[in-house]
């Protein structure tokens, strides 16, 4: 039997997540999953058997593995015989958030623990442009310290009955002029700027979310700027709470910007992993 699928796998600190591509029925996507472990090679192997199972994949099939992500450096040796590459984090998002949007040009923002920024053009090296420490980890410590709390699902439903008046300074607080057109009541001027006596632990977890979000949005925004460009896709974990969507689309509304969320945006990194050895197969 020929070997036709090339495995991506992003190894994470305790999730891993893989992916496949078909080049036998038209590179089509083999549908991305994850796993938690406790330590990488764990989750390797776990994420490893369980693709392979649910997708009743033999190892004959897989003509290649590419590893990424902060874990990769653990993987030392091939994986049940089979031919590991690692490809480079900064890559592969490039490649994922192209893949994922459709678009020919943009900057790709991974928001993982902290949010890495990438300039990526289709048929071009990926640039790696750096990014910001704010991301789900900023997120985590700060609700664990304030709200008690280290759960996103719970910290979401915690902040639907925030008030973000309560916690932030807005622009219209400080001026009477309207900065931005239609936006000065909602524009912030300093996250966690106006925090209130009685603000209460929904606010909080509100304020968390905002800072967190609109901290990411603003340094992909000035990113943007400097390559003449209006879109920015957003991948990684991270864009699966809820109130992402919608303080993005607030971004985009004052900015006139075009936040991109696309469908598997958590699975991003992993995808690009894949389609970089697909790029060795194909020579694109």
């Amino acid at each position: 039997m020929q070997s036709h699928v090339i495995i991506g796998i992003d190894v994470g600190g305790s999730t891993t997540k893989i992916v496949g591509f078909d080049l036998a029925d038209g590179m089509r996507l083999i549908e991305p999953l994850f796993v938690r472990a406790t330590d990488p090679i764990t989750s390797v192997y776990g994420a490893f058997g369980k693709f392979t199972q649910q997708n009743d994949l033999s190892l004959d099939e897989i003509r290649k593995v590419m590893i990424t992500g902060v874990g990769s450096s653990y993987v030392t040796k091939p994986i049940y015989s089979l031919p590991c590459e690692t490809t480079p984090e900064f890559r592969s998002i490039g490649l994922g958030g192209l893949y994922l949007s459709g678009l020919d040009r943009a900057i790709v923002a991974s928001l993982g623990t902290g949010t890495a920024l990438v300039y990526s053009v289709r048929g071009e090296e990926p640039q790696y442009l750096g990014g910001t420490g704010v991301g789900g980890g900023t997120l985590l410590g700060l609700s664990k310290k304030l709200l008690g709390m280290d759960n996103i699902s719970h910290i979401e439903a915690l902040a639907r009955e925030g008030n973000l008046s309560r916690v932030d300074l807005k622009i219209n607080d400080l001026t009477k002029h309207d900065i931005v057109p239609g936006f000065s009541d909602t524009m912030t001027a300093s996250n966690f700027g106006n925090v209130s006596d009685i603000a209460t632990k929904s606010d909080l977890a509100l304020g968390i979310l905002n800072l967190v979000f609109e901290t990411i949005g603003m340094v992909a925004r000035f990113a943007a700027q400097n390559y003449g460009l209006r879109d920015i896709v957003l991948t990684g974990n991270l864009t699966t709470v809820g109130y992402a969507e919608e303080i993005f689309a607030t971004l985009n509304r004052m900015f006139d910007m075009r936040f991109l969320i696309p469908e598997r945006s958590q699975f991003g990194t992993v995808i690009g992993a894949a389609l970089s050895g697909v790029g060795e197969e194909t020579g694109a």
